[in-house]
């Protein structure tokens, strides 16, 4: 996942998987930018400081309105989720992870471009099929200033609204990698306090429109030699944050072991949250290394205390500004196809809960 280079147009975003650091975002579509009616109510809070606890009030769910998933805020067990390319209600990519792992993912994260619709039809097939979407959000070339200003809020209150309509659970990353250089809204783009100030508006309008089945995932990047930012400026609270997240890849330049790529970062989250632990987007680079880190990987995630899971990266990519085409595919060669199917073996969770529908 390196530094972003052109633009790419939403419907690319759904159809090729890219990751949040390969967005060079498009213009939010008309009617995107303008208030509901004037702006939202004032966010939740501004800065980096000690949060305050959110001031508005989830709106009440009626008969058939949203359920808000408890077990899943903290969950039991290990969850193994799939980055996958195509809409949320492309089936296809994660039927053939499954059957490459030798078992079904618990999450499905896909890529999500700033000013494109919920899709509640595709999610909700997702949902269906027994995993839980994992929306990575990224707000392009919208600024964390516009954002947290309400200058969004029409299109936020749309997309809230048909979050709370979907009804089922939805793991939502907002602006992931923050703590990087090569989006739009990280470092050098955008400070940390207009950062938390952003987020704390998103959450806030999303709890203003009833939107109770979003499990909100902050999600840096681990430090390596492209990002060494530490996270903690940029964190909203715990008041604000159901589960924290690390983005990070074993190759082709770093990442050799789990004790140097993921361990120091999960310490450091644990000086300032508790909050469960989801190693949100990886992958192993194929190499004659790869089922040895794989194991590695898989291992390092079992004994990190609050660790809840991983995603991993099932695409073959070549982020933009890198000399590497690289094989992040689970069975990038049989070798590596059954190390993953050895380390999942004993994966269980019952966090996830039956589709209502």
């Amino acid at each position: 996942m390196r530094r972003l280079v052109a633009p790419l147009l939403a419907a690319l975003l759904l159809l090729t998987g890219c990751s949040s650091e390969q967005l060079v975002p498009d213009a939010v579509p008309k009617g995107a930018a303008q208030k509901k009616g004037g702006a939202e109510e004032a966010d939740d809070g501004a800065g980096s400081g000690a949060p305050s606890a959110p001031a508005d009030s989830p709106a009440e769910s009626p008969a058939g309105g949203p359920v808000d998933p408890v077990a899943l805020r903290k969950p039991s067990g290990r969850l193994l989720g799939v980055a996958s390319e195509g809409a949320p209600g492309d089936l296809a990519p994660v039927t053939a992870f499954a059957a490459k792992a030798g078992k079904r993912p618990d999450l499905r994260e896909y890529y999500l471009l700033w000013g494109t619709p919920f899709d509640r039809a595709g999610n909700a097939a997702l949902r269906a099929n027994g995993q839980v979407p994992l929306v990575s959000w990224v707000p392009g070339e919208t600024t964390l200033t516009d954002i947290a200003a309400g200058t969004q809020d029409e299109y936020l209150a749309d997309f809230a609204e048909e979050v709370a309509a979907y009804r089922e659970p939805l793991v939502l990353a907002f602006a992931p990698e923050m703590n990087s250089g090569w989006n739009r809204w990280g470092v050098g783009h955008a400070t940390p306090a207009d950062y938390v100030k952003a987020w704390r508006h998103v959450h806030g309008l999303f709890r203003r429109h009833g939107a109770v089945n979003v499990v909100w995932l902050w999600t840096p990047h681990v430090s390596d030699q492209h990002s060494s930012v530490a996270p903690e400026p940029y964190y909203p609270g715990d008041e604000y944050t159901d589960w924290v997240g690390l983005v990070g890849y074993y190759g082709p330049e770093d990442g050799k072991s789990y004790a140097s790529l993921f361990a120091p970062a999960a310490k450091e989250l644990r000086t300032f949250t508790r909050k469960p632990l989801l190693i949100s987007e990886t992958g192993v680079a194929e190499d004659p290394r790869k089922p040895a880190q794989i194991a590695d990987l898989f291992a390092g995630a079992e004994r990190t205390e609050g660790l809840i899971g991983l995603v991993w990266y099932d695409l073959r990519k070549q982020w933009p500004g890198s000399k590497y085409r690289t094989d992040w595919r689970v069975d990038s060669s049989a070798a590596a196809a059954a190390a993953l199917g050895r380390a999942v073996a004993g994966w269980t969770s019952d966090a996830v809960p039956a589709p209502l529908r």
